[in-house]
């Protein structure tokens, strides 16, 4: 399994043993997993990973833990969705879309969780805690429930009722506070200096946000370990930006990708919450903290940590940020749902619709492929998108139904086409007698 060498500053440098801490003693950036690349590219090889569980413990080698977790969920190995339908709209002929809907919590924050679990169990911790705005509050506590440890997850108040219904349901303990997240994650920081508890994004960062490598490891062996030409992320702390561009670079690192990838990487934010994207594009120097309003509120993050770091990488691979509208999230949650088959969540629409911008201002190119990350399901914002459907309305009667097709202007293509009625029985249905039913 992993071979964690240290933890280190991302600022200044300074190294530390990797236990847990998070923080440097010295400037207070933030810390970062090193590992011992020579020695894992000595022992890991495609077949090797390829015979691996169809779960993230695959590459067990390049995350920062010692053994595969005796309970797990099963967390991983997503389907990468080749999107024709939704590329054929966008101009987009090799578009994929990377489904991480359907991890055990329905959502990429499993991924986190699994690593940042394993690494407390390791560590000793018997309590898992976390700052969350609904998604990695869902994931901790069915995780910490299947490995038998006490939970606490912080939450806004604000969030979705149903993902605070469905983090409850694991038995852990759920803490409403009254605030925005930046206030819940000052709260957890806070408490986390008073009690020894594992909070998996705070004195567990390091480890925690090495889980997010798994979906460029994921990506590049379900293309073939290929590497894509272009990825669509969305930024909320901007971590999971940043952790798949690491991810893509250690493949090479350890010869699990023979050249070195070239992929761009363009992030997406919500307008009501896009710190990030606008200090991106205004080229300054520092990020301005705001005030989230919007309906993506998995990824409103108004003060992110990582937000930096994403417009590095953005920069450094050529990539782009995309600013999208709530009405252009709504959109692009109906389009892929419409196209694909996909329900996603609003942070998932935050995804498609900055997709379709980039793709309309030539920002992604067809001969690019891109692969698009959705990572959490539609179920966990009902409310969002429910005034945004229509429903057909009619009595039991036959007559009503045709009529009320009539009305909608339906064109039945089927009976255009000569294709008869299938009948559920033999002969006529007045053979169905009152008795039989």
């Amino acid at each position: 399994m992993g071979d964690v060498r240290s933890l280190r500053c991302r600022e200044c440098g300074a190294e530390y043993s990797a236990g847990a801490l998070y923080a440097c003693e010295f400037c207070f950036g933030p810390l970062e997993c090193v590992y011992d690349y020579g020695h894992i590219a000595d022992r890991v090889d495609r077949a090797a990973i390829e015979r691996g569980p169809k779960t993230l413990w695959r590459y067990g080698a390049l995350l920062p833990v010692g053994d595969v977790p005796s309970r797990s969920l099963g967390t991983g190995y997503t389907p990468l969705v080749r999107a024709e339908r939704l590329g054929a709209e966008l101009g987009l002929p090799k578009l994929w879309i990377k489904d991480d809907t359907r991890n055990p919590t329905n959502s990429f924050k499993d991924r986190v969780t699994a690593v940042a679990l394993a690494k407390a169990v390791e560590l000793g911790f018997g309590t898992i805690a976390c700052a969350s705005t609904g998604n990695l509050a869902n994931a901790v506590a069915a995780h910490a429930a299947k490995a038998g440890l006490r939970s606490f997850v912080f939450v806004p108040a604000s969030i979705e009722d149903a993902k605070i219904t469905s983090t409850a349901v694991y038995g852990g303990s759920v803490v409403t506070v009254d605030g925005n997240y930046d206030a819940v994650n000052r709260l957890c920081a806070e408490v986390a200096g008073t009690r020894p508890w594992a909070f998996v994004n705070v004195n567990l960062r390091p480890y925690y946000a090495e889980g997010s490598k798994t979906l460029a490891f994921e990506t590049v062996e379900q293309l073939g370990w290929r590497a894509p030409d272009h990825c669509v992320v969305p930024v909320g702390s901007g971590s999971l930006l940043t952790k798949i561009d690491k991810g893509l670079k250690e493949l090479h690192k350890v010869w699990l990708l023979e050249e070195e990838p070239h992929t761009r990487i363009s992030g997406a934010q919500a307008a009501g919450c896009a710190p990030v994207s606008t200090a991106w594009a205004e080229h300054a120097e520092r990020i301005k903290p705001v005030k989230p309003d919007t309906i993506a509120k998995s990824i409103a993050i108004g003060d992110p940590a990582d937000g930096v770091y994403a417009i590095d990488v953005v920069n450094d691979t050529g990539g782009a940020f995309g600013t999208v509208t709530d009405e252009e999230i709504l959109d692009a949650m109906k389009l892929l749902a419409r196209t694909e088959g996909i329900f996603a969540e609003t942070a998932g629409g935050v995804t498609i619709a900055t997709l379709c911008q980039l793709a309309a201002a030539g920002t992604i190119r067809p001969d690019e492929t891109v692969v698009a990350y959705v990572t959490g399901h539609g179920l966990k914002t009902l409310d969002a998108v429910h005034s945004e459907v229509e429903t057909l309305k009619t009595t039991p009667r036959l007559e009503d139904f045709d009529a009320m097709l009539d009305a909608a202007g339906f064109v039945d293509a089927d009976a255009r086409a000569g294709l008869e009625p299938v009948l559920p029985f033999a002969s006529s249905p007045s053979r169905f007698s009152e008795e039989d039913a």
